[in-house]
């Protein structure tokens, strides 16, 4: 269907690609990964036109419908939330338009070629309505919302008054109600919550017939989804046939293979080297050492792709806490309304956490879990009940809003070492490296950071603190696959208590071992891991 022929992209000294080239092929499912800076959302722009290659080419059907959904939503504003989902195929609309004027026309006597042109058109105009959803795109713009979360009620909401996490929900929700022949979507899972993931997930496989190709930082929803991974990295494309999880093992069976075929390539050219010099100013001999010359200067070298070294930080075990982290007796809490009114959030939670427990708070959007972990961290008192820490505890919070306080003009090694002032500059650096600030990235200012780099900011001054009871909210947002094993691999070893709440269900069923569920107001206790909670409440996830 798309065909990427021996493409050649850079920017300035920096190679992308050199005579790339791999295909979307109807009905296709790819993932596309590579790290930072690979070329990734090169390829997306490339194919959707935006972008032109260097070198090769790109061709597409002229008749294919591209969808692309990024990050860069652009402004929202003047319609309501379907308005806006539905404007999406105004093309769609409009040929509705021109089918009824065409039928119309039908209706008059007109000249035997008149009608006969006409009939052609018309009959184009109704093949490219249906193949575009044309009879349902309201009924589908509404299935779509509500499975992204925006329910009936908020329709017809102007889409302006939602918040930018909302409004990228909305922008993926215009992708998918178009329908295309051909979805590109970049990281769609970031801003949505387990059940929207699941529909998400669901709809792609049960309705959507076109191609797709997305990048994603989800293990779990790129396993459930795809069946071929588009590798983009070292200057070239190189395509796996199977899920995430079989392009790891393929990957390192691949490159294991690789350095195999380098030693014997070595071996056979330190052979050939050793003879040319030792045979070299023998004339008996020369005929012989000449081909080998020859022989050296044609082969094809194998190079072996650089690995990006993972640094492990050693945390500092936290001073012991007792045994009972927090006791919950009767908490609850309410907000206040513009309107004077309160809106209650939960009621009732008793419980206990105790020492060294990992546990998740879950619960469906608008439930309560960030509510119950910024009472928990001391955010905002409970406006019922109490909240008792055991003896030695010492806790650190982390939410998206923790990025915010991080000082704009400070660098990514000055933060990190306010954290930690009495290490030395060699642990700061360790500890910057093993959250991939390395060399010169450590000078960069806050200000100039991605989300993700921020994010890796704020929890690497946390892990780096002496605390004993950590609660984070949504600590895999913004961060990419590697990232996320690093802070899953960070956690894992962390000796003392934790509680949060995250999206991520590999980070999940990795990591925790109790969960809490917060439902209509109410907490229930899982007394197992993530995989024990699944089973026993929601077979279906």
């Amino acid at each position: 269907m798309i065909h990427l022929n021996t493409i050649t992209k850079q920017y300035g000294s920096q190679v992308l690609f050199r005579q790339a080239s791999f295909q979307i092929l109807a009905g296709s499912r790819s993932g596309l990964v590579g790290a930072n800076g690979a070329g990734k959302t090169s390829v997306l722009r490339m194919i959707t036109g935006e972008e032109q290659p260097d070198g090769g080419e790109v061709s597409r059907p002229k008749k294919a419908v591209i969808g692309y959904f990024s990050q860069d939503v652009g402004e929202m504003s003047g319609r309501s939330a379907l308005g806006e989902v539905m404007a999406v195929a105004e093309g769609v609309v409009q040929l509705g338009v021109e089918i009824k004027a065409m039928e119309a026309e039908m209706s008059r006597p007109l000249p035997e070629a008149e009608m006969a042109e006409l009939l052609v058109r018309y009959g184009d105009a109704m093949e490219a309505f249906e193949h575009q959803g044309g009879y349902d795109l309201e009924t589908r713009a509404q299935t779509v919302l509500t499975g992204l979360g925006i329910g009936p009620d908020e329709y017809h909401r102007p889409v302006e008054s939602f918040s930018g996490g909302w409004k990228m929900r909305i922008a993926l929700a215009r992708i998918l109600t178009l329908n295309p022949d051909v979805l590109l979507l970049d990281e769609p899972t970031n801003h949505l919550d387990v059940e929207s993931i699941i529909w998400l997930e669901e709809w792609l496989a049960d309705t959507f017939k076109g191609a797709l190709l997305m990048t994603s930082h989800d293990r779990d929803f790129m396993n459930r989804v795809v069946d071929r991974i588009v590798e983009v990295g070292n200057q070239t494309i190189t395509t796996y046939s199977g899920n995430y999880d079989f392009y790891l093992r393929e990957r390192e069976v691949r490159r294991e293979q690789l350095l195999a075929s380098h030693r014997r390539q070595q071996e056979m050219i330190a052979k050939d080297e050793e003879f040319i010099a030792r045979f070299a100013a023998r004339a008996s001999h020369a005929a012989q050492v000449q081909s080998r010359i020859k022989k050296l200067e044609k082969i094809e070298r194998i190079e072996i792709p650089p690995v990006e070294k993972t640094i492990r930080f050693e945390f500092a075990p936290p001073p012991r806490s007792g045994d009972d982290v927090v006791k919950l007796d009767g908490l609850g809490k309410v907000w206040p309304l513009p309107d004077g009114s309160l809106k209650p959030v939960f009621d009732g939670v008793s419980g206990l956490i105790r020492r060294q427990e990992k546990i998740a708070v879950v619960g469906v959007n608008g439930a309560g879990k960030s509510t119950f972990l910024k009472v928990l961290a001391g955010e905002t008192a409970p406006s019922s009940g109490r909240m008792v820490l055991g003896a030695n505890v010492s806790s650190g919070y982390f939410s998206q809003h923790a990025m915010d306080l991080l000082h704009p003009q400070r660098t990514v090694f000055d933060t990190v070492q306010e954290a930690i002032p009495l290490a030395p500059i060699g642990v700061v650096r360790n500890l910057c490296a093993a959250f991939l600030f390395r060399g010169d990235a450590v000078e960069k200012r806050i200000s100039t950071l991605s989300g993700g780099e921020k994010s890796r900011v704020v929890l690497a001054t946390l892990l780096a603190r002496p605390l004993n009871l950590l609660v984070l909210d949504e600590p895999t947002n913004h961060l990419d696959i590697q990232s996320r094993g690093i802070l899953l691999d960070a956690l894992k070893r962390f000796e003392g208590t934790l509680v949060l709440v995250s999206h991520d269900r590999h980070f999940l069923r990795s990591l925790v071992n109790r969960v809490f569920e917060i439902d209509r107001g109410e907490m229930r206790p899982y007394e197992g891991n993530y995989q024990y909670y699944l089973s026993k409440a929601q077979p279906s996830v």
